[in-house]
């Protein structure tokens, strides 16, 4: 009986195993995998452009703010002419 009941159990452990994924199964899966990974990366690169795009315009903004300080400044410290000829 011990026999009887250890071969059913060994054929039903390699019953349980043979139930696993076949190899297109695990190509499919593999693949999923690399797609994610790709999908990722090109995510960060499309961020880290637009964070360069961005700095970009902030550094031209703030320079053409800075320009029109400057040319505020410079307008208040000339001296006013008053039509002396």
């Amino acid at each position: 009986m011990k026999k009887l009941l250890s071969l059913i159990a060994v054929a039903g452990i390699f019953a349980f195993v043979a139930c696993g994924p076949s190899a297109e199964e695990k190509a499919a899966a593999e693949q999923k995998i690399q797609d994610s990974i790709a999908q990722v990366e090109q995510t960060r690169i499309e961020e880290e452009q637009a964070a360069a795009e961005q700095a970009v315009n902030d550094s031209i903004a703030a320079a053409e703010q800075q320009r029109i300080q400057d040319s505020i400044a410079a307008a208040e410290a000339k001296p006013a002419k008053k039509g002396k000829k």
